[in-house]
């Protein structure tokens, strides 16, 4: 279920909106730096406090990778974002009853703040997109398979990929927008700090020591999670975290414990639509989080793993801070009988067709 309040609707509320995480620049080309200027307020012990909900639905409909149209622009021109906004009228037209209800019209999706107008959340490499696969991976991606990839028989859990078994949707891909259940919380305590995604109900618990003792602490290599292990420090007042010893694995192994998630996941709009990306020993994931007005961050994450990609990638998300947002129960391996239901319609199926079970 979307759920969202208080959010910023349009540009003729933008004197009531919190202040803009990132000003559109005259030169459409450039992407400026994040701004550092705003002093936030400080926690009981002092650290900035980034405490609060940050829905992040007003951002989903910006894709991940930009589209050719838009050459090498990071943001729409205005003409682009009229249209846009025309558009997000359009939609909110067609579900005028449920607006009387008081949910949530599709433009709240594509007019929050000046992020509405990028062009992609891909911030580098500066063509928005990602860089080339490595021959390896390229040809690991090309053989990979999973719950979305065509000619799939399914017969047991190990034919889906975690995202369709309710394990996790992957790291990082866990911290980008999905097409409902878009909430991030943020809570702090002296030494710590925690993220929680309402998707998939992961919650990342990241000690926040100096950078000097950050790597004394890593875990040994063979030691892996699902969200690796993170370790945060202040850079200023810019939260610094770096992400090592996440779970390895491919698309392509019949091994169950061979196979892990994508780095990138399907459900994030301008992503490829099968999960199959893999993830090396290597795969390493650098966070910065800056708070750039009362009740707006700026979350830059940077992913490098030389096995899979030529070159590191970033991307750069809006957080908007919006209290009366609620984060419920995601109730998804509680109900999640779809895997039982694709198996037996699949061994069904192959019977129906005189080839059996595989």
């Amino acid at each position: 279920m979307m759920r969202a309040g208080g959010i910023c609707l349009g540009i003729a509320l933008a004197a009531s909106c919190p202040a803009s995480a990132q000003d559109v620049p005259a030169d459409l080309t450039v992407m400026p730096p994040v701004p550092t200027e705003f002093a936030p307020p400080r926690t009981s012990w002092g650290d900035p406090d980034f405490r609060g909900h940050f829905p992040i639905d007003i951002i989903a409909r910006i894709p991940f990778e930009r589209l050719p149209e838009h050459g090498d622009r990071f943001w729409l021109t205005e003409e682009e974002y009229a249209a846009q906004q025309m558009g997000g009228d359009t939609a909110d037209a067609r579900y005028e009853a449920d607006d009387e209800a008081g949910t949530l019209g599709y433009r709240s999706f594509i007019t929050a703040e000046a992020s509405g107008r990028r062009t992609s959340l891909l911030v580098s490499p500066a063509t928005g997109k990602l860089p080339a696969l490595t021959a390896e991976a390229r040809a690991s991606y090309e053989a990979g398979r999973s719950s979305w990839t065509d000619g799939v028989d399914f017969d047991w859990v190990s034919d889906f990929d975690t995202f369709d078994r309710c394990v996790t949707r992957g790291f990082p891909a866990t911290m980008f927008p999905h097409r409902y259940n878009n909430g991030l919380r943020v809570m702090q305590a002296p030494g710590r700090i925690v993220i929680i995604t309402e998707m998939v109900h992961e919650a990342r618990v990241i000690p926040i020591v100096s950078r000097d003792d950050a790597e004394a602490m890593r875990w040994p290599a063979d030691v892996r999670t699902w969200m690796g292990q993170s370790i945060g420090w202040w850079d200023g007042d810019t939260l610094v975290v770096e992400t090592t010893n996440i779970k390895t694995g491919d698309s392509v192994s019949d091994d169950h414990i061979a196979r892990g998630p994508s780095p990138l996941n399907l459900a994030t709009h301008g992503r490829e639509p099968w999960n199959i990306l893999p993830t090396s020993e290597d795969a390493r994931v650098t966070e910065r989080i800056t708070m750039t007005g009362r009740d707006s961050l700026v979350y830059e994450v940077t992913y490098t793993d030389p096995q899979v990609f030529t070159a590191p990638w970033t991307a750069r998300l809006d957080w908007t801070r919006d209290e009366d947002y609620e984060i419920f129960e995601y109730a998804c391996h509680e109900g999640n009988v779809q895997i039982r239901n694709y198996i037996t319609a699949s061994r069904a199926e192959r019977a129906a067709a005189g080839g059996g079970d595989r």
